[in-house]
């Protein structure tokens, strides 16, 4: 019956078929057209150091290319004449891409949010506190907001199919059993997750903070739902349960600012001059691009038998700077002491006595 139906209207079938591959081309043809607009007015938005302009233009490339033809399609089906099931179908398969292009650019629409507040608050500023906080909330938000998104367009397709809807009495039902079976299996899961929002609210770390976990010196590069990676010093990646920095203790060591203390240890001789080597660390600090100009000290912390403890305070801006100052100043103040004071380096004295003659 159906190919009895096919032969008696070939030519509204084909004229119907075709009109179809016409309404795609031509979106496809109105994508590739604004795209080089977009392209254009890319070029001048970014000579003009615009931002949310350029970032639309970019993240919604990818729904419209999809869109714009599913547009020509909606616009052309009422005069294409098809079989019911043919019609019926057709509708199903738009009504579907439909949700899947909203959802796509509702989800891009939190990328075009990151990338105005990540320009706005950039982490290379000299004082990026406020910019480390905003980029962890905004990282870990819009993870947040794409789930939720993808979860609502999954379920917004489900109610197109009929057989899932009927099937919606038996899932209500049995959902007490499957809803205590999933929460002993993905309890752990489940605990992460809250994790996240936790670290993401409260803010006990944040991305490019400076952290000390497990005996290992490095900052935060990324933030996910479940875990965190930690650069470490030497490149590393340091891939750490989010809710690690919930229950176990850590150094955070920009928690509220990034200028630092630091100290070097110099162990020395009970000759040498401390006001000396006080009026030598003053000079170097002042010649140091890495001091901030806060803190430089001179004290002696203890004593022993041989030597004496002297200990250098200076301060910096962030934690990279008062490394190298650390260094520099423990290379100069050494090499102060060993060309000024070579006296004063550490020595053991001895006392040798004559031994009675008993002749």
């Amino acid at each position: 019956m159906n190919w009895q139906i096919l032969v008696e209207n070939w030519r509204e079938f084909l004229f119907g078929g075709g009109l179809l591959a016409g309404a795609v081309l031509v979106g496809i043809l109105l994508h590739l057209l604004l795209s080089l607009i977009a392209g254009i007015v890319l070029r001048r938005s970014e000579e003009r150091n615009q931002i949310v302009l350029p970032s639309v233009i970019r993240h919604a490339r990818g729904p419209l290319r999809l869109g714009l033809p599913l547009l020509a399609l909606v616009i052309v089906l009422p005069f294409v004449s098809l079989p019911d099931h043919l019609q019926n179908l057709l509708r199903h398969g738009i009504s579907i891409l439909t949700i899947v292009t909203v959802a796509w650019m509702v989800a891009r629409s939190g990328s075009v949010l990151e990338d105005y507040l990540f320009e706005k608050y950039r982490l290379d500023a000299e004082d990026n506190l406020k910019a480390r906080k905003i980029h962890t909330q905004t990282r870990y938000m819009k993870r947040v907001f794409a789930v939720i998104v993808a979860v609502i367009a999954l379920a917004l397709i489900l109610m197109n199919f009929d057989r899932v809807r009927q099937l919606g009495t038996t899932i209500l039902a049995s959902a007490g059993i499957v809803g205590i079976v999933l929460g002993f299996a993905s309890q752990r899961s489940i605990a992460l997750l809250f994790a996240g929002f936790q670290v993401a609210l409260t803010q006990p770390i944040r991305i490019d903070d400076v952290v000390i976990v497990e005996n290992e010196w490095g900052r935060i590069e990324e933030i996910t739902l479940t875990y965190v990676v930690v650069r470490i010093w030497d490149k590393r990646r340091l891939v750490v349960p989010i809710s690690y920095f919930i229950e176990k203790p850590f150094q955070n060591w920009t928690r509220v600012s990034a200028d630092l203390l630091g100290t070097v240890y110099l162990y020395c001789d009970y000759t040498v001059p401390v006001q000396s080597i006080r009026d030598e660390l003053q000079g170097i600090l002042e010649q140091s691009e890495d001091w901030d100009g806060e803190v430089c000290g001179i004290q002696v912390t203890d004593t022993s038998e041989h030597t004496m403890s002297v200990r250098a305070l200076v301060s910096a801006s962030d934690a990279s700077r008062l490394w190298n100052l650390r260094c520099q100043v423990r290379e100069r103040l050494i090499d102060f002491i060993r060309r000024e004071f070579p006296e004063s380096l550490p020595r053991f004295r001895a006392e040798l006595g004559q031994q009675a003659d008993t002749s």
